[in-house]
């Protein structure tokens, strides 16, 4: 970056009147260099139907640039946000990632929650060479050898075997052997992805899949599901779905009188709109989750105060990595994508922000993906998801019958 914001240009003259004292003098330079703002692209869903997982997102990113900021910015530089909405359209998306990366001198950029809209953007960002960090878990995204594109989460497929693993472990321990299971998803990258996962666990288990269902995001009537899902006589269900095709799945069910154990698959499942809009219906509903705000009780009371709610697991993962962008422009010196991108794949992230994702540290292996990312199963709670499973990480004991 240029220096010309310097109010006393360090000139040849200067150099040699110090008798060469100024060589010496490496973090005045850099401090006159870092005084450029290091400018982040933020590119989310703020409007349409995933509108409140954008929002989310972006209130996890600016309390952590906020925290930054207050403490003195990047090696001195304040970090500038450039925010868009992606309009939960992927076309957009791209058109909005486009017309910042062209209008902007851009560091890196942090979207897009919904997996349909981080492929357009990636499409994007990797022939423009911008880092673009992500926590979305379509499969299909980390296959096609992008360099600049980093995802903090696991794969869908691996978090779907992760969430059939967990329940049959927490079913057994609670008495509730499983022998049948159901499948209910949206037919997106994201549904299917974790579907394929959990299709893949029971086959291994040896465990009888007796309903198999996708359906088109935005479903209006999901009555032909739930009575599938009667017909089924499955001992558990596991739907995947965004929050209002999840609200529509768990009131159905709960009206019906449908009480066998639920395992969401994160996304709807876990945020304050699913608990403000089923009331007692969510209490005891289980969902996966990438991590959860009762792991990091100081940043999370930092958010609940600031936002008025508790802090839902895509906040506190783009919070992360808006650590690990911390950490990687601070030890580098170098804010220029180029420079991101190259510590990005070689540093690990163990200091400050970066350890508030589950695992505690992130380290992105040869595929770009977080080697330490470990899923965690969460249960509704007076209103709140509590982490359960696994063990080391648990905060309560799993109820498995109400």
């Amino acid at each position: 970056m240029s220096s010309k914001r310097e109010t006393t240009p360090v000139t040849r003259r200067a150099v040699l009147a110090s008798g060469g004292a100024l060589l010496a003098m490496p973090a005045l330079i850099r401090t006159a260099w870092a005084r450029e703002p290091v400018t982040l692209g933020v590119v989310m869903p703020l409007s349409g139907a995933a509108a409140q997982f954008g929002i989310n997102s972006r209130d996890g990113i600016q309390l952590a640039v906020n925290e930054i900021n207050a403490a003195g910015g990047l090696n001195g530089a304040p970090v500038k946000l450039i925010v868009a909405d992606a309009t939960s359209n992927a076309t957009n998306a791209a058109t909005v990632a486009q017309r910042m990366i062209s209008q902007e001198k851009l560091s890196a950029m942090l979207g897009c929650f919904v997996s349909g809209l981080t492929m357009a953007v990636s499409e994007v960002t990797e022939r423009r060479g911008i880092p673009l960090l992500s926590v979305s878990f379509a499969d299909s995204l980390m296959t096609r050898g992008f360099k600049t594109l980093f995802s903090l989460t696991n794969t869908g497929s691996e978090i779907g075997r992760a969430t059939f693993d967990y329940t049959l472990d927490i079913a057994r321990e609670n008495g509730a052997p499983v022998s049948k299971v159901a499948l209910m998803y949206e037919d997106t990258a994201y549904g299917s992805s974790q579907a394929g996962g959990l299709r893949k666990a029971a086959e291994a288990a040896g465990i009888k899949v007796v309903m198999d269902a996708a359906y088109p995001l935005g479903i209006t009537d999901v009555s032909p599901l739930i009575t599938e899902l009667r017909q089924s006589a499955a001992d558990v269900v596991f739907p995947v779905s965004y929050l209002n095709d999840s609200l529509l799945i768990i009131r159905s069910m709960r009206q019906q009188g449908l009480k066998l154990p639920v395992v969401g698959g994160a996304a709807g499942y876990v945020i304050p709109n699913f608990v403000e809009s089923l009331g007692p219906y969510a209490e005891g509903v289980l969902s996966i989750a990438p991590c959860n705000h009762d792991q990091v009780p100081a940043f999370a009371e930092k958010f609940r105060r600031r936002f008025g709610h508790f802090m839902t697991w895509e906040s506190q993962a783009f919070a992360t990595l808006v650590g690990c962008l911390q950490m990687a422009v601070e030890a580098s010196a170098d804010a220029s994508p180029a420079g991101v991108q190259k510590a990005l794949q070689t540093m690990t992230f163990d200091k400050g922000l970066a350890t508030m994702f589950t695992g505690g540290k992130v380290r992105f292996d040869a595929r770009n993906i977080n080697e330490y990312a470990r899923p965690i199963m969460v249960q509704w709670r007076d209103g709140s998801p509590v982490t359960i499973y696994p063990k080391q990480f648990a905060l309560a004991q799993p109820v498995w019958k109400f």
